[in-house]
C-alpha cells in the first residue's frame, strides 16, 4: 500500500495517485533531492513477483532512459524499493489522446497531421536509437496545453510482449492497434510501429477505431484478415491524401508499409496540399492477404502418416529438380544479361537528350503536362519554396533545372511557390505604432522607434506614427528593418513668478505631467500671501516626466499691534 507522504528509494516523496493500469500504478510525487515534481510508476504486485518479467522490464527501462526527444516523456530513474520496482519519469500535466478523442470525437485535419508529425518525428529517434515501443495507442500520448504532445512507456511496452494476452483487461486496450504480425505471433519490428501509428491517426480522422470486438481475440483476427474501411467513403469531403497515408503505414503486409518512421514524417509535411486532396488512391505492391510462408507451420498428424511413405520417393526427384531450377536461372539471367548489354543498351544510350522546357509561371497540371508530352516522369511530390515573383501555387521551376538535356524518361520535379514571403509596406503615418509593430514583427521585420519632440499644444495623440523610413509600396521581409517616428510629447514651463499663479496651479500642473512639488513657504514683507518667488526649472524648459519641481511661496505672519506704544510688530525671515 503507497501512502502521501511515503517515500520511495528514500528521495521521492509520494504526493498523490495520478493513475493505475493493468501493469503498474503511477504516483505524483516530489524528488527531494532536485526539488521537482515526477511521476513513479511502481510495478504490481503479481508482476513484480515474477523474476523473468522483472529482469526484462528493468533492461528495457533503462535503454528507454538513453532517449532524449522533445515529444518522449524522459525516464530519469529505475529502481527497487523493499520489493517494490519502481520507474521515475518526467511528470507532464494533459490529456492523453484517448480522453481527448473521448471529449471531442474526431480532430481537425490540421490538428491530426500536427499531432502525426510530432510523433512520427518522436517515433523515428527512437527507430534510430534501436528502440521499439511496441505498445503505440492513445493511452499512451499526452497532449499538453500548447498542443505539443509527449509518448509514454517507451521501451517497456516490450517487457508484456511475452504475456500480453494473459489478462483481457489489461490487453483490450492495446489490441485494437495490434499489427498482424504481432497479433500473429511474430516479433515486433519498426513496421510494427508504423503499423500502430496509421491506426492511431485513423482514429484521429474518424473518431473511433477501424477493428472492434467482443474480446482481444476476436479484434486480433480482424486486423489479421479485414481490409481497413475507407474513411474517405466515410467522409466523401476528406482528401485522398490523408487517406493514402493511412493506408500506407497500416498495410497488413509490412512490405506496403512506410519503410521508416521518417518516410511517413516526410509524407504528412504535404498531406494537406491542395494538389494532393485527388491523388490516386494507393494500391499495394505486394499482396495484403496470404503473404505468410504458410508451408513452412506444422502439418496437422493425419497429413503426415498419409504422406509419410510417399516422402522418401519424391526426394530423388525433388533434388534433381532443384538443381535443374538453379542451372536453368543461371544460364537464363546470363542470356538476359547478354541481351541488356549488347541490344538493349545501344538503343537505350542512343536516344538522344530533351531539353527541359520553360514552365514557369504555369499552374501544376500545366507544366506536368508540357513535361509529360517531352517524355519526362514528373514525380508527384511536388518541392515548396517561397517566391518574391512568382504567384502562389505556380511553379518556379523544376529539379533538375530549366534548360538542362536528361534522357526522354528521366524523372523532374516540380518546384511550386508558396507565394512571397515579403510583405508590402503601407503608408502607416497616423496609426497606432505599436499596432503596426506587432503586426510587422510577425514577417520578422525589425521595427525601430525614433521619438521626436511635439509640443503638447499641438494635440499629437501619443505613440501616432508621423513618418517611416521606408517608402509606401517597397516590399521587406525577414530581417529587415524598418524606422517610424513618434511623438515624444512635451509641455514647457510656465513663469510661474510673474504673479498670476498660486500653489494651486503649480500643484495641477504638476499632477498633470508626472512631476514631483517641493514647496517651502518663506517670508516678505514686501510681497503678498502665496506669491510664488522663486522656481528651479527655468520658464520655457520642456517638462520630462518624474522631474523634481521646486518653488517658494510667500507666506508671512499676522501682523500684530501694540496699543501702549502704537507701533506694529512682526516677525520677519531671511528670504532667500
Amino acid at each position: 500500500m503507497i501512502t502521501r507522504g511515503q517515500l520511495i528509494n528514500d528521495r521521492y516523496e509520494i504526493i498523490r495517485s495520478i493513475g493505475e493500469g493493468g501493469m503498474a500504478n503511477v504516483y505524483l510525487a516530489l524528488d527531494t533531492i532536485l526539488d521537482r515534481k515526477v511521476a513513479v510508476k511502481i510495478l504490481r504486485g503479481d508482476l513484480a513477483e515474477d523474476e523473468k518479467f522483472v529482469r526484462r522490464f528493468q533492461r528495457e527501462a533503462i535503454s528507454a532512459s538513453s532517449l532524449n526527444d522533445p515529444n518522449i516523456v524522459e525516464v530519469y530513474d529505475v529502481g527497487e524499493d523493499n520489493g517494490k520496482y519502481f520507474i521515475v519519469m518526467e511528470y507532464v500535466q494533459g490529456l492523453t489522446l484517448k480522453q481527448l478523442i473521448k471529449k471531442r470525437g474526431s480532430l481537425t485535419l490540421p490538428e491530426v497531421v500536427d499531432i502525426m508529425l510530432q510523433l512520427t518525428s518522436a517515433v523515428a529517434h527512437a527507430h534510430e536509437s534501436y528502440i521499439i515501443h511496441r505498445d503505440i495507442k492513445p493511452q499512451n500520448v499526452i497532449i499538453l496545453e500548447d498542443g505539443r504532445v509527449k509518448i509514454m512507456d517507451f521501451g517497456i511496452a516490450v517487457a508484456l510482449n511475452a504475456g500480453e494476452f494473459t489478462q483481457t483487461n489489461s490487453v483490450m486496450g492495446t489490441v485494437y492497434y495490434i499489427p498482424p504480425e504481432q497479433a500473429n505471433g511474430g516479433a515486433a519490428t519498426i513496421k510494427s510501429d508504423i503499423y500502430s501509428l496509421g491506426i492511431l491517426m485513423y482514429e484521429l480522422v474518424t473518431g473511433s477505431v477501424p477493428f472492434k470486438g467482443d474480446n482481444p481475440v476476436e479484434v486480433a483476427i480482424k486486423h489479421m484478415n479485414e481490409p481497413l474501411p475507407s474513411i474517405c467513403e466515410y467522409d466523401p469531403e476528406m482528401p485522398q491524401s490523408i487517406e493514402n497515408i493511412i493506408l500506407r503505414a497500416s498495410a497488413k503486409n509490412p512490405k506496403n508499409r512506410y519503410d521508416s518512421a521518417w518516410d511517413m514524417h516526410e509524407d504528412l509535411k504535404t498531406a494537406l496540399d491542395k494538389e494532393r486532396f485527388n491523388e490516386p488512391k494507393v494500391v499495394y505492391k505486394y499482396r495484403e492477404k496470404g503473404f505468410d510462408d504458410v508451408d513452412d507451420k506444422p502439418m496437422p498428424r493425419q497429413g503426415r502418416a498419409a504422406l509419410h511413405a510417399k516422402g522418401d520417393e519424391n526426394k530423388k526427384d525433388k533434388r534433381m529438380n532443384k538443381a535443374l531450377i538453379i542451372i536453368g536461372s543461371i544460364v537464363g539471367v546470363l542470356i538476359a544479361a547478354l541481351i541488356f548489354v549488347f541490344i538493349l543498351w545501344p538503343k537505350i544510350s542512343d536516344k538522344p537528350d530533351i531539353e527541359i522546357p520553360d514552365v514557369q509561371g504555369m499552374t501544376v497540371k500545366q507544366a506536368r503536362s508540357t513535361l509529360e508530352d517531352k517524355g519526362f516522369l514528373v514525380a508527384g511530390k511536388t518541392k515548396k519554396e517561397a517566391s518574391d515573383d512568382v504567384p502562389e501555387d505556380k511553379v518556379i521551376g523544376t529539379d533538375p533545372e530549366i534548360g538542362d538535356k536528361l534522357k526522354e524518361g528521366s524523372e523532374i520535379s516540380l518546384i511550386v511557390s508558396t507565394g512571397s514571403e515579403k510583405i508590402e509596406i503601407e503608408d502607416y503615418t497616423g496609426e497606432d505604432f505599436d499596432d503596426i509593430k506587432k503586426e510587422l514583427e510577425k514577417a520578422g521585420i525589425r521595427v525601430l522607434s525614433d521619438p521626436k519632440d511635439v509640443a503638447k499644444e499641438e494635440n499629437v495623440k501619443e505613440n501616432t506614427i508621423l513618418e517611416q523610413s521606408v517608402e509606401p509600396g517597397v516590399k521587406l521581409g525577414d530581417g529587415d528593418t524598418i524606422t517610424f517616428v513618434i511623438p515624444n510629447i512635451y509641455v514647457s514651463y510656465p513663469d510661474f513668478t510673474d504673479g498670476t499663479y498660486t500653489k494651486e496651479d503649480v500643484q495641477k500642473f504638476c499632477e498633470e505631467n508626472g512631476l514631483t512639488l517641493d514647496v517651502t513657504e518663506v517670508t516678505d514683507s514686501s510681497k503678498s500671501n502665496g506669491t510664488i518667488i522663486y522656481q528651479n526649472r527655468q520658464a520655457g524648459a520642456k517638462v520630462s516626466k518624474g522631474s523634481d519641481l521646486r518653488i517658494k511661496v510667500v507666506q508671512n505672519p499676522e501682523v500684530s499691534t501694540d496699543s501702549e506704544t502704537n507701533t506694529e510688530t512682526s516677525d520677519t525671515g531671511d528670504i532667500e
